[in-house]
């Protein structure tokens, strides 16, 4: 464990200072006079979820926009007893609900589901990931064209990747912050992190809960908290940490755990502790 938290990859991302692209925006377009315009890259049980007290909140705080788009994965759903089927984005914008990941419980009507990755990233100043990561590589490079030049990320991907070459892990935001640097004006972009020991449905039904937002948008720029408020709620949580590295390592290690304490508890003769 120590030696995981002590290899370079997660040491470069807690101490690499990097400013944030002010001068790639107009002078009357600073941080703190731009709305944010929020994007939700992806629409499962935990995307669908989190959307939540983001669309709420987005439609209350002023310095957002009011309508988020979320990024959908477009299938066939089944929609009623004879079989007929529908696009999963349609019935979301219709009905307000996502019948095949969240079922019986309803969303924002300020939250929009669109089946294009470029239209719904579109002069984006924050995007919230919450997809598998293995479908992030291609996307990524569909974003990072059409974002706003000040964008920013917070990945709610939980687990880690593996670099073979170097026999290290590979921290997800780093992944994203990779990929999206490549275009010119995202030099600096910068990705956080939100973890916690969720359930999707928990947040969905507003339940109580807790979660850690790690992120370093820049002093004093007033991203850090802004960004916090977007998440939080009355029954969710969110408290602001910086270090990153961390707080993604334990988001991952979290399940390591869970799984082992569910197997022995599972086991029949066994002491309690």
């Amino acid at each position: 464990m120590l030696k995981l938290l002590r290899c370079p990859v997660l040491s470069r991302v807690q101490s690499t200072p990097i400013d944030l692209p002010t001068s790639l925006i107009a002078p009357d377009q600073t941080f703190n006079s731009m709305k944010d315009k929020v994007c939700i890259v992806g629409s499962g049980n935990w995307g669908s979820a989190i959307c939540i007290p983001v669309g709420m909140n987005c439609q209350r705080l002023p310095n957002c926009e009011s309508i988020v788009n979320m990024w959908v994965f477009d299938e066939e759903v089944q929609t009623n007893e004879d079989k007929a089927t529908r696009k999963l984005s349609e019935v979301i914008n219709e009905k307000h609900e996502n019948i095949k990941y969240l079922p019986g419980i309803k969303l924002p009507e300020n939250v929009v589901a669109v089946s294009d990755i470029e239209e719904a990233c579109r002069d984006a100043t924050l995007l919230i990931f919450v997809l598998p990561h293995q479908f992030l590589p291609p996307l990524l490079d569909s974003i990072r064209h059409v974002v706003h030049p000040s964008c920013r990320g917070v990945s709610l991907i939980k687990g880690m990747d593996f670099d073979k070459k170097l026999k290290t892990p590979v921290l997800i935001s780093c992944q994203i912050e990779k990929v999206m640097r490549k275009s010119t004006p995202l030099r600096n972009f910068k990705c956080g992190a939100l973890m916690g020991a969720n359930v999707a449905d928990e947040v969905a039904k507003g339940q109580v809960c807790e979660t850690t937002l790690a992120c370093d948008f820049g002093k004093g720029s007033g991203l850090n908290e802004r960004t916090r408020l977007i998440f939080d709620s009355q029954t969710l949580r969110v408290q602001h940490v910086t270090d990153i590295a961390g707080t993604e390592v334990c988001g991952a290690l979290k399940n390591v755990v869970a799984l082992g304490a569910g197997f022995v508890d599972g086991l029949d003769h066994l002491g309690g502790n």
